[in-house]
């Protein structure tokens, strides 16, 4: 099971993004790569900067292969963003 938590969040897309902003967050790539840190921004084109960044293959229960205090990740190679915690 995912240890991603869905959110009770109204409203739409944007409002969202909004509101995930300085907190934590899942990212999955089309790669299937995993991320989880600190959303810190994003843009229209839903590129994204994330910090106290670890990454994992997207396979459930898989350990931690990287780390980074700073990752940015381009739109186009983001499947999607999750609220790791509910908000």
């Amino acid at each position: 099971m995912s240890s991603v938590v869905q959110s009770d969040t109204k409203g739409s897309p944007s409002a969202f993004l909004k509101a995930i902003v300085g907190k934590s967050v899942v990212v999955k790539l089309n790669s299937g790569l995993l991320y989880t840190g600190i959303l810190q921004c994003l843009d229209g084109y839903m590129n994204l900067v994330i910090t106290d960044v670890r990454e994992s293959s997207g396979i459930a229960g898989s350990p931690i292969t990287s780390t980074y205090g700073e990752a940015f990740i381009r739109g186009n190679n983001v499947l999607y963003i999750s609220a790791a915690e509910a908000l």
